[in-house]
């Protein structure tokens, strides 16, 4: 009996039972989808899916613009080619960095070739017309091949013989002498390995009997770090020449193109478009969506009265629904970029007011609590998104900065200390320049508590030489 229990038991433990569980999952929708991707992207590659989509649906068209106000209007020609900040910031240090060899404040690409043809096909159109022998040909492709965009060889002699086939017998001193023959094509300086031999070769083109062209040579092979600090005094006393002769071999020097490359291919330049304008009327800062940043689209009627009240047309259907999906979301991107950009005028008023010193510290949560959004979310919305404000065009992440504490308990921003780092330097004796310690020490006079090894780390993020570069050395 009791085995026969025990086996009753087994049998109904092993009977399969049933159980109904509740639970949630989030699942982005197509539309959801389509509405984030619009979100992050910026306005010129916006412009170019919608454009893919008025190609391919048939029942999207495009608004006529309304008419803008005059001021508006106005704004917006001035800022339509308004070059991106941050590369402004980029090439000029770039610039400083070279040592400002262009010229008299000449653009290094004044003369550029404007044909659009690239600097490799500028430098192989040369080797066919060259007479170059037919190994010093398939030896010159492989240089060019390395040349970067600067004009610069960036590759190892031993690698480029490497590239070459094995079979050919290829030797380095090949590689050696064909490379001296492509630096002798145009642009003067190309191929060379350092900025110093990029200038010695341009020097190598004038006339040899050039006033200061020896002296100049020898500048650029072993003084050009004295040149870029401006030791005048150094460089008389180390050359042991007249000021005449450092002055004209000197002017030799930085009418040299430090990138030669570009002369032939110039960077393309990038711009920006403003998503949003602030402009301040009547004593408050109003912002609008910028008229000209994205086109207005709509369905069109025509197609769609068609297909009211028809069963057929199952892709044109398709097409309706899939262009009232992307209405709505350019909608909710114009919503949320309204909601953040205003969210960051009024906590930024100061700054609009009065400049960077003013600048409130801001972070993501800040933004992401007062709109009701995740931070996320806000960080996709400040991604390549620019404002035009009275100050100029600053990117959203522009505004957004951390805190550092202060003597008053009111908190200080990154950006607001960089200024008065930036306005102290720019006010010190340039023959007594200030270290890292005493702008720190000045800063807390100011009420503004910052470490030294932070006050260097804001002050090198600005490209600010440390005091010692920025002594001016007497003359």
């Amino acid at each position: 009996m009791i085995t026969a229990r025990r086996q009753f038991a087994a049998k109904l433990m092993l009977k399969p039972t049933l159980q109904l569980k509740l639970g949630q999952s989030l699942t982005m929708t197509p539309q959801l989808q389509q509405a984030i991707r619009l979100l992050q992207l910026p306005v010129l590659d916006l412009n170019a899916q919608i454009q893919d989509a008025l190609e391919e649906n048939i029942m999207l068209e495009m608004e006529d613009l309304p008419d803008v106000p005059q001021t508006s209007a106005e704004s917006t020609a001035e800022v339509e080619a308004i070059r991106a900040e941050d590369l402004w910031q980029q090439r000029s240090a770039e610039r400083v960095q070279d040592g400002g060899w262009n010229g008299e404040g000449r653009p290094i690409n004044e003369f550029a070739d404007q044909s659009g043809q690239s600097l490799r096909e500028h430098l192989l159109w040369q080797l066919e017309m060259e007479h170059f022998t037919p190994r010093q040909a398939v030896i010159g492709e492989a240089i060019v091949d390395s040349i970067n965009d600067d004009g610069y060889l960036d590759t190892e002699l031993e690698e480029i013989l490497a590239s070459l086939d094995a079979g050919s017998g290829f030797t380095l001193d090949e590689v050696s002498e064909t490379l001296v023959l492509v630096q002798q094509l145009d642009p003067a300086g190309i191929g060379a390995r350092s900025i110093s031999e990029c200038i010695i070769l341009q020097l190598q083109q004038l006339d040899p009997a050039t006033p200061g062209l020896d002296l100049a040579t020898r500048l650029a092979a072993e003084h050009l770090d004295l040149i870029a600090s401006q030791s005048l005094g150094e460089l008389r006393r180390d050359l042991r020449t007249t000021d005449e002769e450092l002055h004209d071999a000197l002017a030799l020097v930085k009418a040299c193109n430090p990138k030669p490359g570009l002369a032939v291919s110039p960077a393309a330049a990038e711009y920006v478009i403003p998503d949003v304008f602030v402009r301040k009327i009547d004593n408050r800062w109003i912002v609008e969506i910028s008229p000209t940043g994205v086109p207005r689209l709509s369905v069109n009627q025509q197609y769609a009265q068609l297909l009211r009240g028809s069963g057929d047309h199952a892709v044109l259907r398709s097409q309706l629904q899939e262009a009232r999906w992307l209405i709505r979301s350019l909608e909710i991107r114009n919503e949320t970029l309204m909601k953040v950009a205003t969210c960051i005028v009024k906590r930024q008023t100061a700054f609009l007011e009065h400049g960077d010193e003013a600048m409130k510290p801001m972070v993501l949560r800040d933004v992401a609590e007062e709109v009701g959004m995740h931070e996320s979310t806000i960080s996709r919305v400040t991604t390549n998104k620019y404002m035009h404000t009275p100050r100029g065009v600053f990117e959203f992440k522009y505004f957004f900065s951390s805190h550092l504490s202060s003597v008053d308990g009111e908190d200080q921003s990154s950006t607001s200390v960089r200024a008065k780092i930036r306005k102290l330097v720019g006010a010190e004796n340039p023959a007594k320049p200030l270290s890292d310690s005493k702008i720190a020490k000045m800063l807390a006079e100011q009420g503004v508590t910052v470490a030294r090894r932070t006050v260097a780390k804001y002050r090198e993020a600005m490209n600010i030489p440390s005091s010692s570069e920025r002594r001016k050395r007497p003359a």
